[in-house]
C-alpha cells in the first residue's frame, strides 16, 4: 500500500511519529510535507495530497493540521475525496466501512501520538462494506 501524507506546521512533529511508524510496517510512504515546524498554510500540502489520490499515485491519505478541520475542508474540495476528521478508532473505522474515506484528518492538538496510530492503523486496515452505502456516497458530489 502506498500512503500520501501531508501536514502543517502544528502537524509535522506528529506526521514525523507516523512515518516512521507506518514505514516500520511496510507501508510506502509519499510526504508532500510540511518539513518543520515553521508556520505554513495547510492548504498548500492538502492540493497536492488530494490531486495524489484523485490521481491512484497513492492508494489513501493522511493529512494532519492543528484541529484537522482546515486541511480536512479543503481536502473536501475535491471532487473525487471523502476526507474523514478522525479523533478516535470508532470514528475511523465508520469513516472507512459507511463512507469510504479516502483520507484520514487528524487533529493535532487534541490526540496524543499513541492515539493517533492506533487511529491510522484502523483506518489502513478498514475495508469499504458497500452495499447501502454505495448509494449514499453516490450521492456526494455537487451535480447542480
Amino acid at each position: 500500500m502506498k500512503t500520501g501524507i501531508a501536514a502543517d506546521h502544528a502537524g509535522y512533529q506528529l506526521k514525523m511519529f507516523l512515518i516512521e511508524l507506518l514505514r516500520k510496517n511496510g507501508t510506502t510512504i509519499v510526504d508532500f510535507g510540511t518539513n518543520s515546524t515553521e508556520s505554513v498554510d495547510y492548504a498548500d500540502f492538502a492540493h497536492p495530497l488530494a490531486l495524489a489520490v484523485e490521481n491512484g499515485d497513492v492508494d489513501c491519505g493522511i493529512a494532519i493540521c492543528g484541529s484537522g478541520n482546515g486541511i480536512n475542508m479543503t481536502l473536501n474540495k475535491h471532487q473525487k475525496i471523502r476526507a474523514a476528521l478522525c479523533w478516535n478508532e470508532g470514528i475511523a473505522v465508520l469513516a472507512r466501512k459507511h463512507n469510504d474515506a479516502n483520507i484520514c484528518s487528524l487533529p493535532a492538538r487534541f490526540i496524543s501520538a499513541t492515539e493517533a496510530a492506533g487511529i491510522v492503523e484502523k483506518f489502513l486496515s478498514t475495508a469499504f462494506e458497500g452495499g447501502r452505502h454505495q448509494k449514499r456516497i453516490d450521492k456526494i458530489p455537487c451535480k447542480i
